[in-house]
């Protein structure tokens, strides 16, 4: 089961404004995904969790598939990852199954996503830009 809405509202409202300024730092176990808006064309930067995994990144949907950013991704079918201090375009947003997700994670994160009840994974291939 994804992370109860009013968690959700607390981190998009207030959590992310603070690890977005350490979100794709060469230190960082935070990557910060840019995407554009699938209606208003605005762009937007999102502090997220990702896993690095043979060429494609690995993502948990913590609150399930109806999340604003990745339906943009899904509708551009592309964005940008800074992650680890470089940037990445991402391409291809697929959904993979909750075992090959959960493979992707190393504990303690494996551990904490499956005590979280999530399911819901999704990958993107990756090119590095500089």
């Amino acid at each position: 089961m994804p992370i109860a809405n009013r968690m959700r509202y607390i981190n998009k409202r207030f959590t992310n404004r603070i690890t977005g300024k350490i979100a794709g730092k060469v230190h960082s176990p935070i990557a910060l995904l840019i995407h554009v808006g699938r209606c208003s064309g605005k762009t937007y930067s999102t502090p997220i969790m990702v896993e690095h995994n043979q060429g494609s990144f690995i993502f948990a949907l913590t609150y399930g598939s109806e999340v604003d950013w990745l339906k943009n991704v899904q509708a551009a079918g592309r964005c940008t990852l800074i992650w680890k201090g470089k940037e990445y375009n991402l391409v291809h947003p697929r959904q993979i199954s909750e075992a090959d997700g959960l493979k992707a994670f190393p504990n303690p994160q494996r551990f904490i996503l499956k005590a979280l009840k999530i399911q819901d994974f999704f990958d993107m291939d990756s090119s590095q830009n500089n």
